[in-house]
């Protein structure tokens, strides 16, 4: 047995080595017996830990498990600041040398305690979407890694550690407010808000590369939320605030002057730009996201058509798209007194004793 006693501590040491790899540390015991147990157990994960490398032809440290995903995905996706900032934010959490096929269940549910004992940037706790971000972030890892070649026997069940988030309130533009953002909206920033007002895309899925508009086909295709392709046909409304930009930038479509050069327009920048725009035109409560709910509402109210609109907007389930429904209550009511009115017109109205 490759154990010692350390006279520096009460406690028994291992130290062995496989393949090449050295493992040492404390057996919490102080008994050479209860050591000797501990030890043949660390000898039987060190093995699978050893098999599990050479397979995946990867080291399963976090802090390397985060440098190869931020290598081969996280800088190049359209939110990669915030990318950035969860991968931090869980390499803080359990530390560098954490062994990604160590973490389970127990360690997701502290995760999202230590987030849930976090506060906003206006000293507000942080909401369960935010939360849910950090666990989505770890999930993300767990899912490269499995292409990797990496197996996980105690993966987390994920859909445990979800907190409930209220359902997304839906919020139109009123005719008066649109007139107000259109008077107070900057050249830097308009054809990028007129196209997220005419794709209904989100903020992320409108910062546009020209590689990824096909004039011929008549096409925008990106990658949008959860990684999944979106794509959108160019109306010609898209086209006349697309077509004068190009020649701006090489490789990004929206671009803001600065000191006389073309710069990229970033999500934080966006951000700060509504901010803004919605503080010049006096508006309260509007959210950029608010654009995406504006038009799938006048979207339904125009066609009656949820299928579309699900279409329009790239949702995976219509149950999303039904939070939309509403906008046709005043439509189910008209057509239920159209009944009525045929009926008693036919005499068939119930008669009231």
């Amino acid at each position: 047995m490759s154990i010692r006693r350390d006279p520096r501590s009460p406690f028994w040491q291992y130290n062995f080595q496989i393949r090449g790899h050295r493992f040492f540390g404390s057996t919490k015991c102080t008994t050479r017996r209860e050591a000797e147990k501990v030890e043949v157990a660390e000898r039987e994960r060190a093995k699978k830990l050893v098999a599990q490398t050479a397979a995946a032809k990867t080291s399963l440290r976090l802090d390397d498990v985060f440098g190869r995903y931020w290598t081969e995905v996280g800088q190049h996706l359209e939110d990669a600041d915030d990318n950035e900032h969860r991968l931090e934010l869980l390499l803080k959490r359990f530390g560098p040398d954490k062994l990604i096929t160590d973490i389970d269940d127990n360690d997701v549910i502290g995760l999202v305690a230590w987030r849930r004992g976090h506060l906003g940037k206006q000293g507000k706790p942080l909401s369960p979407f935010t939360v849910n971000a950090t666990t989505m972030q770890l999930r993300k890892l767990f899912t490269r890694c499995k292409l990797w070649g990496v197996r996980f026997e105690h993966e987390p069940l994920w859909k445990r550690h979800w907190l409930a988030v209220p359902d997304e309130r839906v919020r139109e533009v009123s005719e008066d407010e649109a007139d107000r953002l259109e008077a107070a909206i900057s050249e830097n920033y308009r054809p990028f808000i007129e196209f997220a007002r005419a794709s209904g895309w989100r903020l992320s899925e409108c910062l546009l590369k020209w590689s990824e508009i096909d004039w011929g086909a008549r096409q925008i295709t990106k990658l949008g939320k959860g990684d999944r392709r979106v794509t959108t046909t160019i109306t010609p409304t898209m086209r006349e605030i697309l077509w004068p930009l190009r020649g701006h930038h090489p490789v990004y479509v929206f671009t803001r002057a600065v000191k006389g050069e073309r710069r990229p327009v970033t999500v934080s920048g966006a951000k700060e730009a509504w901010r803004r725009l919605c503080k010049r035109a006096g508006i309260t409560g509007l959210r950029f996201h608010d654009l995406r709910h504006d038009l799938a509402t006048k979207l339904l109210r125009e066609t009656g058509n949820l299928k579309l609109v699900q279409k329009a907007l790239n949702h995976r389930n219509i149950k999303t798209t039904t939070r939309y429904a509403h906008v046709l209550d005043s439509e189910v009511a008209e057509g239920l007194e159209r009944v009525a009115k045929l009926r008693k017109n036919r005499g068939t109205a119930w008669k009231i004793a």
